[in-house]
């Protein structure tokens, strides 16, 4: 199961991490420093949801 969760991860990852850049980008914050942020959180959010998602898969 965690490889499966690795590998969603790297959909989950970027897609979350470039939500995360559009929310700040619309926010007003268009620094360097904040789309990294923006970034990096969407990005450290994707390992719990990647996880369910995994868990969910495997208990079909």
């Amino acid at each position: 199961m965690l490889r499966l969760s690795l590998i969603l991860h790297l959909f989950i990852g970027s897609t979350l991490a470039g939500v995360g850049v559009i929310a700040a980008l619309v926010s007003g914050y268009d620094t360097a420093m904040g789309l990294a942020c923006a970034a990096l959180i969407g990005f450290l959010v994707a390992f719990p949801v990647s996880y369910k998602v995994a868990q969910a898969l495997y208990a079909r």
